[in-house]
């Protein structure tokens, strides 16, 4: 084999080879893309659509909220109690929608969404009934009846 024969074959196998590490390369970029694609799609799904951990009827669980707990914490105790599948959309949900956890004993079951935990935990918890500020309940007013009807009437009560 001559000099320029050899050169010619390594120069063909050097252009197949980078064309074949050119081809694995972008593989790889359109794998990585859409697992991406896909994440982001199944985190946004989580967000907007929530779904139960567990068809009905599920099973209760008793969770506790700490006065001063926030929603990353709460999150983090709903995933490890099985009650969300990803505590990172939970947490979202929560500013997004613009939830407030109140501390107190919950009974949340598997079968709700996060939507509906959230709601429980915004409402605070069973037997908590506080009448918002600027909300009191007005006294009952006694209905005064006159003792005779139109009393109001009478020539005495009529000034001229």
């Amino acid at each position: 084999m001559s000099s320029k024969t050899t050169k010619t074959i390594n120069h063909i196998t050097g252009t197949i080879i980078l064309l074949a590490i050119r081809v694995v390369l972008v593989v790889v970029v359109f794998v990585i893309a859409g697992k991406g694609i896909k994440a982001a799609y199944d985190f946004g799904h989580s967000i907007f659509y929530a779904q139960a951990v567990e068809d009905a009827p599920g099973h209760d669980i008793t969770v506790t909220v700490k006065d001063g707990d926030g929603e990353k914490e709460v999150a983090e105790i709903l995933k490890n109690k099985g009650l969300v599948d990803n505590k990172y959309s939970i947490i979202v949900q929560a500013k997004f929608f613009d939830y407030e956890v109140k501390p107190g004993t919950y009974t949340f079951n598997t079968s709700q969404t996060s939507r509906e935990i959230l709601d429980q935990l915004n409402d605070g918890p069973p037997g908590d009934e506080t009448i918002p500020d600027g909300a009191g309940i007005s006294p009952v007013q006694e209905e005064t009846q006159p003792d005779e009807p139109f009393e109001w009437l009478q020539e005495d009560n009529v000034s001229e």
